[in-house]
């Protein structure tokens, strides 16, 4: 199917690419598959963007701190995969100060992709009760996340290790997180150029990589 975004060098200044169009399925893989994703708000139109420079973690670049470390070894979190994405969703859109982009139409399509098999979600349980996660898409060996989301203290971090560890493991190249923030630089995110991270898009989606 050809993709029906124009090329992402046209993005503006801020990164907006296109206004309007539809969250099915085919029309969110051709978008990611072309290094485009959606961010709006609710009661405004789809937004779809391209920024220039692009947020990363490097597979084998993850920040792992000693109290971490002793974190993971304790062995106070469960982690799962796939197991409540909808929970995991819903996580990420709730309590944000700053409002959410996650909108009731964004989380419909998720599930959808999900129930697809090309979203996927990384789950942190506590006491058998849902702790933190994480969420995105996988398109061959591209990993794009989405949002993360804690309840207790460390949950998204380890649940963020356990999705690299599990992404390397898979045969995936590479992990987008479109934007850099504090949190994510603090655990070793980058950003590069968008016609570098095109590049490495279009080895990525040739990848014969598999989440499940």
């Amino acid at each position: 199917m050809a993709h029906p975004f124009a090329h992402p060098e046209r993005a503006d200044d801020y990164g907006l690419l296109a206004v309007g169009g539809d969250l099915k399925p085919e029309t969110l893989l051709a978008a990611y598959r072309h290094g485009v994703f959606p961010w709006y708000d609710e009661g405004d139109p789809i937004l779809w963007w391209s920024p220039d420079p692009r947020a990363i973690f490097e597979l084998d670049g993850l920040h792992i701190s000693r109290r971490l470390r002793r974190t993971l070894r304790s062995g106070r979190f469960k982690v799962t995969f796939d197991r409540d994405f909808g929970s995991v969703i819903r996580g990420c859109a709730e309590g944000r100060e700053e409002g959410t982009w996650i909108t009731p139409d964004m989380m419909d399509a998720y599930e959808t992709l999900h129930r697809l098999g090309h979203a996927h979600s990384v789950e942190a349980w506590r006491d058998e009760k849902l702790a933190g996660g994480i969420y995105g898409v996988a398109v061959g060996g591209l990993f794009a996340g989405e949002s993360m989301f804690t309840r207790v203290r460390d949950a998204s971090k380890v649940a963020l290790v356990y999705l690299v560890e599990r992404l390397r493991d898979r045969g995936f190249q590479l992990f987008d997180i479109q934007f850099l923030t504090d949190h994510t630089k603090s655990l070793g995110a980058f950003e590069i150029p968008r016609i570098e991270y095109l590049r490495r898009l279009r080895q990525a989606l040739k990848a014969p990589a598999t989440f499940a």
